[in-house]
């Protein structure tokens, strides 16, 4: 991280705009750089596929009723979170609630007022601006007597929120906490439309402007079928749409930390299921900031009442927290904020 707004500002754009575009982007992936690994490892070996299979099963128990948003059990599993925030003394940027409420006029369908949950960690250095690491928390709901519980979606990608939360909290402990502030955000209404997240991006809790990333991540825990020979994998969307650089930093962490196969096929425009334009990173995208959608593919028990916890292969859940957490923890460790060289 020593020189990159030097070697940026004369890569990307000004005096090296002659150099040929190869050799802009050696220069980039040169400038990235770990400062302090070991720190990296201390904490990323804090998460652990024992806490991450506790809180799956917890998240998609029968008690939460399938967390349809608006509905009892949406609610109870919102104040599981906002416990959980409580317990590791993580606050909220909101004050004494960790809920932001969505209102029942804001959705469509009859759904019910709804809260997405916030926590965050303040940085040392450059408090105002945020990465903000997101989960959607709601799923289908039941019918009749049959509860989609939701494991792999999205209780793959809350476990790992909260992992990574207590990560960041216990560098901050021990002195070595973000420079960048860190949020945690768990969004409401992605099942139905992408509306939690939609609303927080016109009711932003801390300005876009100064939102340097969303790392958002949904289902996380399982294999699809095109990896069943290959599970060391994760699919990675949206990267390179708004940030050259953002990309190039996933692809180091990944390197540096997990070794995951870096699936880019689902980024494609040419993609027939357009993931890109259906979770909640779309809706930051739109307000400009760079974004990495986290995504293990579908499979077989996508939106059944089948997606139960016993079938997340809890190691492999880990190890894609690992890649997002070293990846968030350069966002909010570099000296500078990441560009944005792209258009929308």
């Amino acid at each position: 991280m020593k020189f990159q707004l030097i070697l940026l500002s004369l890569t990307l754009v000004g005096s090296c705009a002659k150099l040929r575009y190869t050799d802009k982007i050696e220069l980039l992936k040169e400038s990235i750089d770990y400062d302090n690994v070991t720190n990296v490892e201390t904490y990323l070996n804090s998460i652990s596929s024992e806490e991450l299979k506790h809180h799956v099963y917890e998240f998609s128990k029968n008690e939460f009723q399938g967390r349809k948003a608006g509905e009892p059990g949406h609610y109870k599993a919102a104040k599981y979170l906002e416990d959980y925030y409580k317990e590791e003394q993580i606050p909220s940027p909101l004050g004494a609630s960790y809920f932001q409420y969505v209102p029942e006029s804001y959705f469509t369908g009859g759904i019910k007022t709804s809260p997405n949950v916030i926590a965050y960690i303040e940085g040392s250095e450059f408090p105002q601006e945020v990465i903000i690491i997101s989960a959607h928390s709601d799923h289908e709901g039941f019918i009749d007597k049959e509860i989609f519980n939701g494991a792999d979606d999205n209780g793959s990608g809350t476990a790992a929120v909260l992992e990574m939360a207590e990560a960041f909290k216990l560098a901050t402990l021990e002195g070595k906490g973000p420079k960048r502030s860190i949020v945690f955000l768990h969004l409401t209404g992605e099942e139905i439309g992408l509306d939690g997240s939609r609303y927080y991006t016109e009711h932003p809790v801390f300005s876009m402007k100064n939102t340097v990333a969303n790392l958002n991540i949904d289902m996380i825990g399982r294999i699809d079928e095109a990896h069943i020979d290959n599970p060391n994998y994760i699919y990675i969307i949206g990267a390179d749409r708004l940030s050259t650089e953002l990309h190039y930093i996933s692809e180091e962490a990944n390197k540096k930390f997990t070794n995951l196969s870096l699936d880019y096929k689902l980024n494609s425009d040419n993609d027939p299921n357009r993931y890109y334009y259906r979770s909640d990173h779309y809706n930051f995208a739109q307000k400009g900031v760079p974004v990495i959608f986290y995504f293990n593919g579908e499979h077989e028990d996508y939106h059944q009442p089948t997606d139960t916890p016993e079938k997340i292969d809890y190691e492999l859940l880990k190890k894609r927290t690992w890649l997002i957490f070293s990846t968030a923890w350069y966002l909010a460790n570099s000296d500078q904020r990441i560009m944005v060289d792209q258009d929308y």
